[in-house]
């Protein structure tokens, strides 16, 4: 929907020099050589130093003095100076489209790049979750709060361990670089410490080491781990301050499984607080299992009402992980009329029926 705003506000800014300029002409042959219309003329370049290359906006220069030049032999400007300020107008406004339309498109060439650069850490740091890991299929959406950002500080990985699969969705306190980099550090301990721990309280604390050590106790991480065991259909979480999953049952019922007691995020481990304490419930076939970010709950409707996610746990009655996702992805965004004010990343596991 974006795309096609983009591309229609596009096309009107490229023939608005010409219709500017039709119009100059209409009105000035119009209203007669009293009247002094000739140097809006100058308009066409104007508006098209706004938009495409240096040359389509000289070349549009060109036109305009043409036009300038016909116009004020047809008014009889030439018999005076009138004539030759107009062109002079209509030249020196050119001249300073094309200089305009030339530094943008090299700042246009220089984002591009960045964008592209972007992509590729995308790929890197948030890469394709997989599809399915055995009667689990699994869904992601990250919605990104600035609508020209690809990453932000939210996160999330599913890895198929010797131990079950293991999933982890976290948000890092704080925006911008810093917080994309300790993204990139808990996601690179998670990766590695996902097949060797033997359990979520050695696999968080692993990432509590990981993340104070490097962030120094400047950045936090909240975040919850799940475990999940299809042979004893069971979840097992650790939740370190984080928004509590939303489990569907094949039946309908929607539950939000809350800890004993929450953990600290992760990077504050040295201020004590409640130890990690994992907790068990049942995931049986037919089920679904949402993670997400606080993005998601606290998206607000133009009259301030938080998004009610429980009330909308229907939307994900499709078959399909994939389009089950999309459906609540959109939902989100129209109740929040607009682009979200905070990166929002969901993670949808349903656990087929064999």
């Amino acid at each position: 929907m974006i795309t096609a705003e983009r591309e229609e506000a596009h096309m009107v800014l490229s023939w608005l020099p010409f219709v500017v300029m039709a119009v100059v002409a209409v009105v000035d042959l119009t209203a007669g050589p009293g009247v002094g219309f000739v140097p809006l003329v100058s308009l066409g370049p104007a508006f098209a130093g706004l938009i495409g290359t240096w040359r389509r906006t000289a070349l549009i220069g060109v036109v305009a003095l043409l036009l300038c030049a016909g116009l004020g032999a047809y008014d009889g400007l030439f018999e005076s100076r009138r004539g030759f300020t107009a062109m002079a107008t209509v030249a020196g406004v050119t001249l300073a489209g094309a200089i305009a339309a030339g530094t943008r498109g090299r700042r246009e060439a220089e984002l591009a790049s960045v964008r592209s650069i972007a992509e590729v850490a995308q790929r890197v740091l948030l890469r394709p979750v997989p599809r399915s890991a055995g009667p689990l299929q699994v869904a992601v959406s990250y919605t990104s709060a600035l609508a020209e950002a690809r990453i932000g500080g939210d996160l999330y990985e599913v890895v198929a361990s010797p131990y079950g699969v293991r999933v982890i969705v976290g948000d890092v306190q704080g925006k911008g670089l810093a917080a994309v980099e300790t993204a990139a550090l808990v996601l690179g301990a998670f990766r590695e410490a996902a097949h060797d721990e033997p359990d979520l309280v050695t696999l968080a604390a692993r990432l509590e080491r990981s993340v104070a050590r490097e962030a120094g106790g400047e950045k936090f991480v909240t975040a919850i781990l799940a475990e999940i065991h299809t042979q004893n259909r069971v979840a097992v979480f650790l939740n370190c301050g984080h928004p509590a999953p939303m489990l569907v049952r094949s039946d309908g019922s929607v539950d939000f499984p809350r800890p004993p007691a929450y953990a600290l995020p992760l990077g504050l481990g040295v201020h004590g607080g409640e130890p990690p304490c994992p907790y068990r419930v049942g995931f049986a076939p037919g089920g679904q299992l949402l993670l997400y970010t606080d993005g998601v709950t606290e998206a607000r409707d133009p009259d301030g009402n938080f998004y009610p996610l429980e009330e909308r746990a229907g939307l994900l009655k499709e078959s399909d992980a994939e389009a089950a996702l999309e459906a609540l992805r959109k939902d989100v965004v129209r109740h929040a009329s607009g682009p979200l004010h905070d990166d929002a990343v969901m993670l949808l596991l349903c656990y087929h029926k064999r």
